[in-house]
């Protein structure tokens, strides 16, 4: 009789507990912003972002499972950090189509700015690496909170189902973009365009 052999559990990743850790983990992903902004995907190596964050490579697996965990969680910090600056300076002029579409020009010209950081950051993101999908969550998040307040006149799940399909967009322009099916400032235009044809219908 042929014994099953059970899998090796994947250990569970540590979560920043103390500023000192915390400290850490941003470090990290201040160092993988650094690579890649410098080199691309190619220049992200692990060995490399714990050197210059001056931690330990084992501390550093343990807050990212991956190279791809950490450029996607670089990834949903970049999202947070363009939520930060909408709410700062709110789209507030037009309609909220015409507001929406600001905000997502915005994305795209953030993105057009620092092409090499960009790539790597999307290219991780079609990763089935642990702590990936956690991420892309954390960014769909981002999303919402950036869209929902020109959208407050509809209903919660009017409101909620725009946005996904929204977000859906915005990921798949990401994807077509880093597989070279268009250039990077074809992004902010494909966006303009599936934004007014998905909301112009609910604000005539």
């Amino acid at each position: 009789m042929t014994t099953a052999i059970s899998p090796t559990p994947t250990p569970a990743l540590a979560q920043p507990q103390t500023a000192r850790q915390h400290a850490r983990r941003d470090g990290a992903l201040l160092a993988a912003f650094e690579l890649a902004e410098e080199g691309g995907y190619e220049a992200v190596r692990m060995r490399e972002v714990a050197e210059r964050a001056g931690i330990a490579l084992g501390t550093l697996y343990r807050y990212f499972g991956s190279k791809d965990h950490l450029l996607a969680s670089a990834m949903a910090q970049w999202s947070t950090d363009l939520r930060g600056r909408v709410e700062a300076r709110p789209p507030n002029a037009g309609s909220p189509v015409e507001q929406v579409i600001e905000v997502m020009r915005r994305a795209a010209r953030a993105l057009e700015r620092r092409p090499q950081l960009s790539e790597a950051l999307v290219k991780s993101l079609f990763s089935h690496d642990t702590g990936v999908a956690e991420a892309n969550h954390e960014v769909s998040r981002q999303i919402h909170l950036m869209l929902s307040p020109p959208l407050q006149a509809l209903d919660d799940d009017t409101r909620d189902g725009l946005i996904d399909l929204i977000a859906q967009v915005w990921h798949s322009a990401l994807i077509g973009w880093a597989n070279g099916r268009f250039p990077i400032d074809e992004i902010g235009v494909k966006m303009q365009r599936a934004v007014r044809l998905i909301l112009e219908p609910r604000f005539p």
